[in-house]
């Protein structure tokens, strides 16, 4: 062989060497770049055979475990709402005093106790028979309880503040009549502007009628307003005392949202009570007692209440046994003045009897 052929391929076998040489060389040191991706997405990788086992056993013992806890929250919750339809058509549909007598057999059922002589078998069944009846009596005592509890709290707003209004008479007044008058429209007139606020009017001849009718009645007022209301005004409409009570809202019946007059809550004999109002027979739950008169909205020429005057102190001087009969004669048909006969009025003078001063505001008239 040549020399020449023969150095041209001992180059040619070095630069194919030397080419393997490099490259693997390459394939053997790869990029930093390339390692750190790499060793990343490996370290974020969990291994399979960690992963598909734990997820499998979590959620399948949650599922387990979340069943039973629904089945009881939905239980109490239906059981809630049960009980709370029965107990709401308990009280709508009957009274306390119904739903205890019916209580009470269930009651003995659940203190069921089997007889001396009888079987273990049947003692075992009444045993468990006053067990299981056990649970609803205690819960109808307790619905009992609150139903008791809410309706004191509610009787306290809507019945009379006690159960005798006035204190009894003395012995040597038990004859006496006892004349009931409401305030508002009856014997005065409350009236608000923006100019002036809050002031109350006497109504014409109201000083005359106290006076001269305390010397034969028990006069009362009997008032749906407050007692903030009535004992400022009755002060100054009454300086002389001939008012001997006054009963406010908390002596009404509040029903249907309505103030009314319990003339039986009074203490006195209803045949002897006269109820004088502008309202009298929307606001009485006594209407054979009541006698309307008209009610007055600050009007210069009214002698409505003096006109009753003469009635009413004819009834006093001839005391009739039972005043309902009087009122349901139908005196009103009647000219007070000239059937009763005459009867002396001492008149105060109109000036005298316009105003009151008015109770909310600092400026007086």
């Amino acid at each position: 062989m040549s020399p020449l052929i023969f150095r041209s391929r001992f180059v040619s076998l070095l630069k194919n060497r030397h080419g393997r040489l490099m490259s693997s060389d390459l394939a053997s040191t790869p990029s930093k770049d390339a390692i750190n991706a790499s060793q990343k997405l490996i370290s974020d990788q969990i291994p399979p055979d960690v992963q598909g086992p734990t997820d499998s056993s979590s959620s399948s013992s949650s599922s387990t475990t979340s069943k039973p806890w629904n089945f009881l929250k939905y239980s109490l919750i239906g059981a809630l709402t049960g009980a709370t339809a029965v107990a709401g058509y308990a009280s709508y549909a009957y009274t306390y005093d119904e739903i205890e007598e019916k209580a009470k057999a269930l009651r003995r059922s659940a203190s069921h106790t089997a007889a001396d002589d009888a079987s273990g078998v049947e003692k075992v069944q009444g045993m468990l028979y006053s067990t299981i009846m056990s649970a609803p009596a205690k819960l109808i005592d307790v619905y009992l309880d609150l139903r008791k509890a809410i309706e004191e709290q509610v009787k306290g707003y809507t019945e009379p503040n006690a159960e005798m209004l006035l204190p009894e008479l003395h012995p040597m007044e038990r004859h006496v009549f006892t004349l009931v008058l409401d305030l508002n429209e009856t014997l005065v007139y409350s009236d608000w502007t923006r100019e002036r606020g809050w002031q109350t009017f006497k109504r014409p001849g109201v000083d005359s009628f106290l006076e001269h009718l305390a010397q034969f009645y028990e006069i009362v007022i009997y008032s749906d307003q407050s007692n903030m209301y009535v004992d400022p005004v009755i002060d100054r409409l009454d300086p002389k005392h001939c008012i001997r009570y006054r009963l406010s809202r908390a002596a009404t019946k509040y029903e249907n949202g309505k103030h009314y007059r319990d003339l039986s809550k009074l203490n006195r004999d209803p045949r002897k009570i006269i109820y004088l109002s502008g309202h009298a027979l929307d606001s009485s739950l006594q209407p054979e007692n009541s006698v309307p008169i008209k009610p007055w909205k600050c009007e210069a020429d009214d002698t409505a209440l003096l006109d009753f005057i003469p009635f009413l102190e004819f009834v006093a001087r001839n005391s009739p046994a039972d005043i309902r009969q009087s009122i349901k004669g139908g005196f009103k048909n009647r000219s007070s003045r000239g059937e009763y006969g005459n009867v002396e009025i001492k008149i105060v003078p109109r000036s005298n009897f316009r105003l009151i001063p008015s109770i909310f505001s600092s400026t007086f008239q």
